[in-house]
């Protein structure tokens, strides 16, 4: 499973490299101005920023919801750099977006998908990536990770190339999980990716392993 990190911030997004296990990069207008990057040009600036730090893809969204505003806003970010992946909304016109960009080579990421009818539309458009936001989910009672089993047999029922980015991930069993199901992708913050390395068992292990050592050289 591919590891994306949620943010916009840089100096998370290196972190994240050095530990050496990051593929890609999902962001959004809402991170954007977390890290107080507002303004067209400021934006796709910081876009660019973020490419020259990752190797893998980086999501980057449009604001448009009307058909001929996503194709002009997804052309524009697409141009900015190869590794950029156009991020859409799952409503109608962001469905026929899909398609075009699909008919142009244009990479997309179909974002706000909470069901699985929405992911099977997104397939048959051709997105390259569909985000389920489970996390969302889970807050209104409903559990996020079976939306991630149904995509994903759907998507082997009829053997679609469209990946499956888990998204609005809270915690390390989000990833876990995720993870067992066959989800191509898990993006979230990345403190649940840093939690991926406590145990308890760990800690007292290395402690007696070090403590075995001190008095071996005593």
């Amino acid at each position: 499973m591919k590891f994306f990190i949620d943010t916009a911030n840089l100096e998370e997004i290196g972190e994240a490299m050095d530990l050496g296990v990051l593929d890609g990069v999902t962001t959004n207008p809402s991170l954007m101005a977390k890290e107080g990057i507002t303004g067209t040009e400021n934006i796709r600036a910081h876009y660019q920023k973020i490419c020259e730090i990752v190797e893998g893809d980086v999501s980057a969204e449009v604001i448009s919801t009307d058909f001929q505003g996503i194709i002009k806003e997804g052309e524009e970010l697409a141009a900015l750099h190869e590794q950029i992946v156009v991020k859409v909304p799952m409503i109608r016109d962001g469905v026929k977006a899909l398609r075009y960009f699909s008919d142009k080579g244009i990479r997309t990421n179909c974002t706000l998908v909470f069901s699985s009818g929405q992911a099977l539309l997104a397939a048959k458009a051709g997105a390259t990536y569909v985000s389920p936001f489970i996390g969302r989910l889970d807050d209104v009672s409903t559990e996020g990770v079976e939306l991630i089993a149904d995509i994903r047999q759907i998507y082997d029922n009829f053997l679609f190339d469209t990946q499956i980015l888990a998204a609005s991930i809270r915690h390390p069993m989000h990833i876990v999980e995720c993870a067992r199901i066959g989800a191509d992708v898990a993006t979230c913050p990345l403190k649940p990716i840093l939690s991926l390395l406590n145990h308890p068992l760990t800690d007292i292990g290395l402690e007696k392993f070090l403590s075995d050592h001190r008095k071996a050289d005593s």
